[in-house]
């Protein structure tokens, strides 16, 4: 009789369980990541009447590549570009999250007399909100198109990179056993240099090379590639010293920029998915239920820490980037839960044999209770805001709640210098750490391997050949880039004064590509300085004034920025929602949002003027999507049709209102194919003030015939101090309204003229 290897039994067991009871906790609603650490709790080896896990050591094993394949998904989804756009608000939200959580997690872990590791894991352990539930809660309650699940979900974005950070810090003080600034800055410079080196060369080459073999692709050789990428980056982190699952992240986020990111995301997702489960389910695994009973007092505390912190804190992070105060506890609440970065934190600690075992449990403990209150904190906000909107003074009020209704944004006019500057930096240090970067793998790995199989007198020289011409390019870009831009010249033609300083900025950079070819010399040869030096200069010179060097520089340059606009500029050309026209909307309550016809909702097949969208929900229908065609503000004969794209103008309220009526899944109707028709122009939304002797004073909207004639949407007047929303057709205009309407540009300037 044959016997099965034990890991294969293990993982039979944590499949089945994982099964049933993710199944049972779909069934009552629950998030499925509680049911995975219950399956869990089960199959693990604390529990005995059910058959159980033998070996939980090939368990780790498979817990370990979920992790990865876990960063790794979320790397897709982030993107360092993403980063960018996320906006201020984020940035100052997360900052204010994690410092203030970090902080008040390590005053709880002293206050119950944990020593300082344990206490400071657990701040890392609470200050990280899990993306995971947060997206599947809001998709459950219908909430994705709300204005603060966008503040939310950025937030998300800078927390993952937060937590990765964390996750280096953290390894590297567990393996110092004692705090030391020398060395964790070095290691948060190495971490930087780690980061944008791979970045940079992966997006280089990267893209290129998907794009290259694009027509051999398949789905499967896609999805092998992938994985192939995501577990060499992972053996490149830890060779540098770093965890595998920053290197999955970083490997994510690569891709993340790449034309198939999408196409990636959808094959790895039945991976991550497994190993996932696997993760999860090992979690709760580690969980000693009648150890727990000794930790009930630290465990519900810690709960209450985190739902009062991060609400208290979240709420505050977003008002002080400027946001209002429903939308800021709207975000505060929406966060109040701790989730896969506790746990993965929290495993990297006992990995580390720096953190007590009962701390695992407990954290786990404290997610379930905070994941299993993340829906009702969320319908809680409202009536929370409520009350706290009674009770704040009315200065308070109009502070929390200040709207800027201009229309106007004020300009930051940068002068030369600070625009050449920023430039000139920003271009040095990419390029000093691609040559650093290159130098450091090249003396500690390529020169080795060379001398091992090569033996001669001329190695030396061959070595040092290869690595100056490897930099060349870089180095020609330091010393010559940005010497011909307009800043440059315009600087260099007002002033005499101004030309000393520019001569410097050349000579400094000359100097440390003169720096680096020195180190590189002395290295292979132990030169002198003098000798090093002359070659150097030599070498520079040869440089400064090679045309193919010019030529290899701005072809390397224009291909990576080629690879890293590539999805933008395609996504902001078929984008739904053009950025520039959401920047612009009048009220802060008001937003944009996109909904997707589906082919059984019952507005399929029936026209604007039967729906009546405005009346029955109060929004206002801006453009409708259908393939390439753009419907800009259509009239009341358009149909809607299956998997058109929505564009609706209103405020959170309105926004249900309006899911709710288009989801009533009563008719079916086919699908109608629609010609391609080019893009037609954008709409926006602009202010009109009517001044004294303007043709409109005294019409109404209707008999103005702003709509019939210019093809253009009243969507709001400013009177006085007074603001009226969705104005009735029978509203007159006067002299001094401002008017806000949406339509396309050369026609909203018709209007100007009347």
């Amino acid at each position: 009789m044959s016997h099965l290897p034990t890991l294969i039994t293990d993982l039979a067991i944590i499949l089945i369980a994982a099964s049933i009871i993710s199944l049972l906790f779909k069934r009552l609603k629950q998030p499925v990541v509680l049911g995975y650490i219950v399956a869990g709790i089960l199959a693990g080896p604390y529990t005995t009447f059910i058959p159980t896990v033998m070996d939980t050591a090939n368990i780790q094993t498979w817990a370990d590549i979920g992790v990865i394949f876990l960063l790794f998904a979320l790397g897709l989804d982030f993107s360092f570009k993403k980063l960018a756009h996320v906006g201020v608000t984020a940035i100052i939200a997360t900052t204010t999250i994690v410092a203030s959580m970090m902080i008040l997690g390590f005053l709880t872990g002293l206050c119950f007399g944990w020593s300082h590791m344990n206490s400071l894991f657990l701040g890392a352990m609470l200050c990280m909100s899990s993306t995971m539930i947060i997206i599947k809660v809001f998709d459950d309650m219908g909430l994705r198109n709300q204005r603060f699940s966008s503040i939310v979900l950025g937030i998300l974005i800078v927390e993952d990179l937060f937590a990765v950070v964390l996750m280096v810090l953290l390894s590297t003080l567990a393996v110092s056993k004692h705090v030391q600034g020398t060395e964790m800055l070095f290691s948060v410079l190495k971490l930087l240099c780690f980061l944008l080196f791979w970045f940079v060369t992966g997006i280089f080459l990267i893209p290129t090379l998907l794009r290259k073999c694009k027509k051999y692709l398949n789905n499967e050789s896609l999805l092998v590639v992938s994985l192939g990428l995501c577990l060499g980056m992972v053996i490149l982190a830890t060779k540098a010293g770093f965890s595998s699952a920053l290197g999955a992240f970083v490997m994510g986020s690569i891709l993340a920029e790449t034309m198939d990111a999408e196409r990636i995301e959808h094959l790895v997702e039945p991976v991550k998915n497994l190993f996932g489960a696997i993760f999860f389910v090992s979690v709760g695994m580690m969980i000693n239920i009648p150890i727990l009973g000794n930790y009930i007092v630290p465990i519900v505390i810690i709960s209450l820490v985190v739902i009062i912190g991060q609400v208290f804190f979240a709420s505050t992070g977003v008002l002080l980037a400027g946001q209002p105060l429903k939308v800021a506890m709207q975000c505060g609440f929406s966060l109040s839960q701790i989730g896969e970065f506790s746990f993965i934190i929290a495993s990297l600690g006992l990995s580390l044999g720096v953190i007590a075992d009962y701390l695992y449990p407990v954290i786990v403990a404290v997610s379930v209770i905070t994941i299993f209150t993340t829906p009702y904190m969320i319908r809680l906000s409202d009536p929370a805001y409520r009350y706290v909107e009674k009770k704040v003074p009315a200065s308070w009020h109009k502070f929390f709640n200040e709207k800027n209704t201009s229309g106007a944004h004020p300009v930051n006019q940068e002068n030369t210098w600070k625009l050449l500057l920023k430039d000139m930096v920003k271009m040095v240090v990419i390029y000093m750490i691609l040559c650093l970067m290159i130098i450091f793998l090249s003396l500690q790995y390529l020169v080795p391997i060379i001398k091992q199989h090569w033996h001669s007198n001329w190695i030396n020289w061959v070595i040092a050949v290869l690595i100056i011409t490897i930099l060349s390019p870089f180095m020609r870009a330091i010393m010559v880039k940005k010497n011909h831009s307009v800043e440059f010249e315009k600087l260099w033609s007002e002033s005499r004064s101004n030309r000393g300083p520019l001569i410097f900025t050349i000579v400094f950079r000359v100097l440390l590509c003169m720096g680096m070819i020195v180190f590189v010399l002395e290295n292979l040869f132990h030169a002198t300085w003098g000798i090093a030096l002359a070659i150097a200069g030599v070498i520079v010179i040869i440089f400064f004034f090679s045309k193919q060097l010019k030529r290899q520089s701005i072809l390397i340059e224009r291909r990576f920025k080629k690879n890293l606009n590539a999805r933008q500029t395609y996504q902001e050309l078929h984008a739904p929602i053009r950025k520039g026209f959401a920047n612009h909307l009048m009220a802060r309550d008001i937003h944009l949002s996109d909904f997707e016809v589906k082919q059984n909702y019952s507005i399929v097949g029936k026209t604007l003027k039967e729906l009546n969208f405005r009346q029955r929900c109060g929004v206002n229908i801006v453009t409708i999507v259908r393939g390439e065609k753009r419907i800009n503000i259509p009239g009341g004969d358009e149909l809607i049709l299956p998997f058109d794209h929505i564009i609706v103008l209103g405020t959170d309220r309105q926004m249900l209102v309006f899911q709710r009526y288009i989801e009533d899944k009563k008719t079916k109707y086919a699908q109608k194919k629609e010609e391609e028709q080019p893009p037609a122009p954008q709409v926006s939304i602009e202010q009109i003030q009517i001044e004294s002797g303007s043709s409109l004073i005294g019409k109404t909207i209707k008999t103005s015939r702003i709509r019939d004639k210019g093809d253009c949407l009243v969507v709001g007047i400013e009177r006085e101090e007074s603001s009226i929303m969705n104005p009735d057709i029978d509203t007159e205009f006067l002299e001094g309204d401002v008017i806000w309407v949406v339509g396309e540009h050369d026609k909203i300037m018709q209007l100007k003229d009347l």
